[in-house]
């Protein structure tokens, strides 16, 4: 028996993907793909990048990576997003065209010989504009799914980007944000926000973000932070915050694992600060290493904050998987954060760019080590049931099989 053509082939469409296993870009899209493998059989196009193998197959996932410049040009995407890559360098912007017919030719190639029956796009642009204008050409009437993750919703404003937004949730046959105040985003665009579902990325909580086997492996005074070292993720406050945290506390020191256009800058800012010894800056960490820092670490810090582009958090995965390992966690209250700390956990949040409040914070929960234990226990168990990817993956392949049974 062929188990691949006993399964509807189901094509996802994807900018930000792992270039080879073990990858340090986000890998949240290759995983539920790989898990939507029980249902379909899942093809995944994503932009070729230096290094990468054009196609392969991971975890069971099909995986075919379309070329859109020379090689060593093929950088749109990777080491920061491609909202964050095109305000920083704007010669990428003449990538942008390669980028966008490359990607329409394959998907509209797979659908015509893949016999491929549903389509779930990542991001509302360029993935879902794509979806939703090649169902014009013949062969390429295909159903789409499409799924917002943050940037693409907050960080491309004006009247004609709001505009395509608008469309291609009008022709999507059904939509997804990854929490509630992206939802309330759609609405604000005037897009019909009654076909949004809430439906987020997920964690590995019951496998690899567990927590430690003994509580005395965790630091008493190490900081961490977790997260690409771009403007929204508020990493600038926290150094700004720290002098005031040494001061009371000499023993603290930060952890920072990450990558991005940022870094330079932050580095500056650390060693202007005097903060050389305090402060580490590990890089980027391969995804199964995270959990072994998440246990060690005596509270997580995500000061997010809202960017000058508008841009913010659409949900901050990196918090569920600290609270997964029994870590302490403090964020910046942005909208979309309060779908992981809701008013009971409150407490937790500090108002964005507040490094006064932000340094208070740091202080208590350092200082209160076993209340900061007892929060993060009740958390892990209010989020588990909503965060584990058991239950995302079938959410998602629930409303997938809906939308297929529609057309």
């Amino acid at each position: 028996m062929n188990l691949t053509q006993d399964r509807p082939t189901l094509l996802v469409l994807a900018s930000t993907y792992p270039r080879w296993p073990g990858d340090v870009e986000p890998g949240f899209v290759h995983e539920l793909a790989r898990r939507l493998c029980e249902r379909f059989r899942v093809i995944v196009l994503c932009p070729h990048a230096p290094g990468a193998l054009t196609a392969e197959t991971m975890d069971g996932v099909e995986v075919v990576r379309y070329r859109y410049a020379p090689a060593s040009l093929e950088t749109l995407v990777n080491n920061g997003g491609v909202v964050t890559n095109l305000r920083r360098q704007r010669w990428k912007w003449l990538l942008v065209p390669g980028f966008m017919l490359a990607q329409a030719w394959a998907v509209w190639r797979l659908c015509r010989t893949q016999k491929v029956v549903a389509i779930h796009a990542h991001w509302l642009i360029p993935q879902g504009l794509i979806a939703a204008a090649l169902q014009w050409l013949p062969g390429a009437h295909v159903p789409f799914v499409v799924t917002s993750h943050g940037a693409d919703l907050y960080a491309l404003r004006g009247r004609w980007l709001a505009a395509l937004k608008r469309w291609v949730l009008k022709r999507s046959g059904a939509a997804t944000v990854v929490s509630t105040a992206m939802r309330d985003e759609v609405a604000a665009l005037g897009a019909d926000a009654s076909k949004v579902s809430v439906l987020p990325m997920g964690v590995d909580m019951l496998g690899r973000f567990t927590p430690p086997q003994e509580q005395a492996a965790r630091s008493p005074s190490e900081l961490l932070f977790v997260g690409r070292l771009v403007e929204k993720k508020g990493l600038h406050h926290l150094i700004d915050a720290l002098p005031a945290v040494l001061r009371e506390r000499p023993d603290v020191t930060l952890t920072i694992v990450g990558f991005g256009p940022d870094e330079p800058a932050l580095r500056e800012q650390a060693a202007a600060k005097g903060l050389n010894e305090a402060v580490r800056f590990l890089g980027a960490v391969p995804q199964q290493e995270l959990p072994a820092l998440y246990r060690r670490a005596a509270l997580f810090v995500a000061p997010f904050v809202q960017a000058a582009s508008g841009d913010q958090e659409g949900l901050g995965l990196v918090l569920v998987e600290a609270i997964g390992c029994g870590c302490p966690v403090l964020a910046g209250s942005v909208p979309a954060v309060r779908d992981v700390l809701n008013d009971e956990f409150k407490h937790l949040l500090v108002a964005p760019g507040d490094y006064a409040a932000l340094t208070a914070c740091i202080l208590t929960m350092l200082g209160n080590p076993l209340a900061a234990h007892d929060d993060a226990q009740q958390l892990r168990s209010a989020v588990i049931e909503k965060f584990n990817w058991n239950h995302v993956s079938i959410a998602y392949g629930e409303l997938l099989t809906q939308v297929i049974s529609r057309t």
